[in-house]
Order: structure tokens, then sequence, then C-alpha cells
């Protein structure tokens, strides 16, 4: 079953087998992640696309596949519209178009372990007005005819260490006991991987690019924890570290943990626990009662250790970046230099510090026109040479104990000068970068309310860009972690009400992009800090910038401008120089100050 039209066609078989009329397959794993390890790769598997958010719903004679605008272009590039009709999120969504499209009286399949039961509601009202049925299946079809599906990995679980989380173990435990018991709660069920990560402080490498592991936890009231996780991955230094207080049982128990919560009041959040979850507590006799996970709050807000962590891998990370940009900057207008052998160099570079644990995620290494895919994953069939007189786009990031990084830069690829357009395109992203960078923001602001800052040059020039501006970022965990974001507060985007409070990092990330021809990003990571304001009226925050490294002075048309802006980008180069400069040498820091001189 080589070919993806073999692939949906033994599905189809298979449906026909269980007596489904069509089945939903999500980018999703049981713990509703968005990165997922290669055994939950069932949409890429199924229909070749490789980006990290979509779904598809497979009927018995016609098949769609769902992406936001981040995909547009990448989903037409690797799904056969031959076999697939291509539908953009927000504007249609599988509850709409199933409402659509399902036979009348048709059984369409879900598997209750990858998607949340408000999606399963809103589908299942969706049908019942075709008198169809959404149905929870024993078994994924689509793991029955996969024969060659990888098994979920077997990576020991690792201790993360109280020098790098900032806060014992056994102190957070007894934080979610405390709100436990303030709100009348039994237990919390914590399925979110990134949360068993840094409740327990425990690391793992289950999932590409976010160390995390396979487990889920039911805290308790107590203070005491039970974890469900596979025992090839329970290690005698693991063991030693959770303590007493943990009590370790087979992840396959999962569901007779949740049984045994019979008449108990349990917290679980809607948002990261999937469906299953719920049909099992209800199952049990168990209250479960519909909240955010209590770890997601404390998680954002980074402790002093945390924050010290994360300068430290910044700092570490933009000299690796600096190397590599000077690298592009001589070799890449002699016409060798690829996306993938880019890409490759920088992850060199990275690993050169000797502290590199993985990338955050692919490096999405976008020449000319795949600058302009906003996701872009390259790969040995897309892969494109840098040519002279081009845009170069990079944005990449690395996992390192004390922090996780994400940073994009766009550069122009010599030996000519930019065109005029390009030089403006930027300018008005970098003035957007400026103004987000420089806010300042009473206490109680959401990330919904700073979008337009970054977005207000281009507006002006009737240009826009189909992302959000800033994401959350995890403390050596996830590179996009909720619930704060900066994104506009349409399309029922989670976290764009979420008040920014001091300790939450942020990417600033403003973009630009012409289809067929070029994509321009600028992102660093912002902390959220308190500013100290003469006469002001209650508490105000603003933006420390973490992330240091050039940004690239020949795209910038200075005319455009203001003083004060101006002024930022000095100062930022300045504090770029004083920062990298210990870390290189010769060529390297040549380079390092001519790309930092004033403007």
């Amino acid at each position: 079953m080589h070919t993806h039209e073999a692939r949906l066609d033994a599905l189809r078989k298979q449906l026909a087998k269980d007596g489904l009329d069509g089945f939903v397959i999500p980018i999703s794993d049981e713990h509703m992640s968005e990165y997922v390890g290669a055994y939950a790769q069932r949409l890429q598997w199924l229909t070749g696309f490789g980006g990290s958010a979509g779904t598809a719903v497979v009927l018995a004679d016609q098949a769609a596949i769902f992406v936001d605008g981040r995909y547009t272009l990448q989903v037409r590039d690797q799904v056969d519209g031959a076999l697939w009709s291509y539908q953009s999120v927000p504007q249609t969504s599988v509850a709409a178009w199933l409402g659509e499209h399902a036979p009348k009286g048709a059984s369409i399949g879900y598997d209750a372990w990858l998607h949340s039961e408000g999606w399963a509601e809103a589908v299942g009202a969706a049908l019942d007005r075709r008198d169809a049925a959404l149905v929870p299946v024993k078994a994924n079809p689509v793991d029955a005819v996969w024969s060659d599906q990888p098994a979920p990995s077997l990576a020991p679980a690792v201790p993360h260490a109280d020098d790098h989380a900032g806060q014992s173990a056994h102190e957070k435990r007894a934080a979610v006991a405390e709100w436990l018991n303030a709100n009348g709660y039994d237990a919390a069920v914590i399925s979110a991987l990134d949360s068993v990560a840094w409740l327990l402080n425990i690391r793992g490498a289950d999932v590409d690019r976010t160390p995390v592991a396979l487990s889920y936890v039911i805290a308790n009231a107590d203070g005491t924890a039970d974890l469900f996780i596979a025992p090839e991955k329970v290690t005698p230094d693991l063991t030693a570290h959770l303590g007493n207080a943990v009590r370790v049982h087979p992840r396959d128990h999962f569901v007779e943990g949740l049984a045994r919560l019979t008449g108990r009041k349990v917290a679980v959040d809607p948002e990261r626990a999937v469906a299953a979850i719920f049909h099992a507590l209800h199952g049990a006799g168990a209250e479960a009662v519909a909240v955010t996970d209590p770890v997601v709050l404390p998680k954002a807000i980074k402790n002093p250790v945390e924050q010290a962590g994360h300068r430290a891998a910044q700092a570490r990370d933009g000299a690796a970046i600096a190397r590599f940009l000077r690298w592009v900057d001589v070799e890449a207008p002699k016409g060798a230099v690829t996306e993938l052998s880019a890409a490759e160099r920088l992850q060199a570079f990275r690993a050169e510090t000797g502290l590199l644990r993985d990338l955050s995620f692919d490096t999405i290494s976008g020449a000319g026109p795949n600058g302009a895919v906003v996701h872009y994953r390259v790969s040995e069939e897309t892969s494109r040479t840098l040519e002279p007189n081009s845009v170069y786009l990079v944005d990449s990031g690395g996992q390192y104990l004390d922090g996780t990084t994400d940073i994009t830069r766009t550069v122009w690829v010599g030996p000519d000068a930019p065109p005029a357009q390009v030089k403006d395109r930027f300018t008005r992203v970098l003035k957007g970068h400026i103004a987000l960078a420089r806010a300042v923001f009473p206490k109680g602001t959401a990330g919904s309310q700073l979008d337009s800052f970054a977005r207000q040059f281009l507006w002006a020039a009737g240009l826009d860009y189909a992302h959000g501006t800033g994401h959350g970022v995890g403390s050596f965990l996830a590179v996009h972690e909720g619930p704060q974001r900066i994104a506009k507060a349409s399309g029922g985007q989670a976290g764009t009400g979420q008040e920014l409070l001091p300790g939450m990092i942020l990417s600033n990330e403003p973009g630009y992009y012409k289809t067929g021809e070029y994509g321009i990003r600028i992102e660093n990571l912002v902390l959220v800090e308190r500013r100290d304001i003469a006469g002001a009226k209650g508490e105000f925050y603003g933006f420390e910038t973490l992330t240091f490294a050039p940004i690239a002075r020949d795209l910038v048309d200075v005319a455009l401008l203001s003083g004060d802006e101006l002024g930022w980008l000095n100062a930022y180069h300045a504090r770029v120089r004083d920062i990298l400069a210990p870390q290189l040498s010769g060529d390297e820091l040549a380079w390092l100050e001519a790309a930092c001189a004033p403007l």
C-alpha cells in the first residue's frame, strides 16, 4: 500500500467491514498534543499532508481534508486533489461539512481518544439534522490497515532537575492539591503531556521536538498523584525522583484508574482531555467538572530560575544564529546552498554549543516562493536553492535543558541590492515588531488587544498575514504553549482572551507573504514584565526582549522608520553585540560588528 490512493481504498474497505459510512481522522494523540509521535501520524500516512494541524473525513464516495490559512499552499502540494477536496478552516468545519455531505441515516465513526468532547458534541449535533450518528469506535480503523505503523516510543522518562525547574515537584503537587481543596474537587485528570512533565518535573523523548513522556496523571486532593506510564520507561532514577507520594501504574491501566473515581468530583480540562476520558468518568459514576487544567497557568508563568535559564539559552542560541547568518551571507550568493543544506548547517551550529538536546520544531527553511508558505517544511522533494538576489526566511529553534528557543530571521541573498518593494514590506513588518516590543499595557490586557500593534503598518498598505502574532513558549517544553496568545480575537482561537501576566513568555512574529515570490517574518521571544510608571493608576506591564541576533540591515528602508523606531533598532543591535561578541572571534566577530552597526 505505497500509494495514498491504495491507502484510502483500504480504509474504505475497512469502514465497510466495521459497518461505518465514514470516519474522521485528525492530527492528534490521546493527549490532544499539537506535535505527535510517529505512531499517531495517521493523517500524514493516509493523505501525505505533513502539517501540524488538520483533519480529514472519509466517506464511501468522497473525502475532504480541512486545514487553516497556514497550510493553504502546503496541502495542495502534498495531498492529491483528485482524491481529496480541500476545505479551509474557519470558513468551514468538519461539523458543517458533514452536516451537508453525510448520507442520510449514516454512521460516522470517530476515535474518542483523539477528539475533544466539545468537538464530538458539535459534530453529533450537525449529523442529527441528517438523522445520522457520530459513533465512537472500539478500535481505530486506520490502525487496522496501517501495516507498518510504528510502535509508541519506549524512551525512558527522566527527572528534570530543580536547578532548571526552579520549583520541586512536591511544591507543585501541593499547590494543585490546595487548588483542588479550595474548589471542592477530589482529583484532577492531567492528560496534556507538557502539563504532566511540568507537574512532576520529568522529561522524555516520545514526541519529536518536544521533550515529554507519554503518560497521564491523576492528581489527588491529598497531594499525592497517580502516574500512568509504560513500565519500560520507568528507571530507578525516575522512581527515586518521584518519591512515595507518586504511585506508578502501567499506562494501559489508565481507564481502570479513572474507573476508581466513582462518586468523586473530578476536574477535567475539556480543551486538553479527550472525549474518552469524559466517557470513562461518566461510566464510572464520577462527576466530571469541565475546568481548565490547574497546571496550565502556573506553567506559563515562568519563575525566576526558568527566566534566568531562558536568557542563558537565548544568548547561546543567538551566537549559533549569528554564525549561521554569516555563513549564509558568505556562501549563499555562490549559488550552492539549498534549503536542506542550510537547515542542516544551522542545526550543526546549535549542536556545536554542546548543550542542544533537540530542535524545538522542524526548521522552516524557505527560499523565495517557499518562504511564502507560512508553515513550510523542507523535504528532499521541495528543497530549493537559495538563489542569488532572492529572499530567504528561516524560522527555527532549539531545546536546551535551561530553555526553549524560537527565532525567525529573513535575509536578502545578494549580490545586488534588494528591490524597493521587498524593503518596504520588510520595514513594515519590522515597524510592527518594534511596536509590539515597545508596547506598555495595563494589567488585565489580553493578547488579542495587542495584536493590531503589530499589523497596523501592513494594514495601512492594504496588507495582512494569516497567522497569529504571538504564541506562548515553554521552559524546555513545548515551543507552542498556552494559555496566552497574541492574535485576532475572531475565529474562535483559544487563548486570545487570556490576560498577559508577568513571567509569561511569548513570541513577537509579524510577517508578510507574497504567494509565489517570497515570505518575510521577524520573530523574537519576549517576557512579560512589570513596568514602573510614575503616577500610574494600577499595575502596568511591558515586554523584555529575550532573543538576540542581528536583523537584516540591508532590508530596512530607514526613511520609513520614526526616530523612536530607529533608536529601538540601534539599541537592540548594540545589545546583540554585547551578548554575542564574547562568544565569537575572528571573521565571525567582524561580521557581527558590521551586522550590528548603527543605521
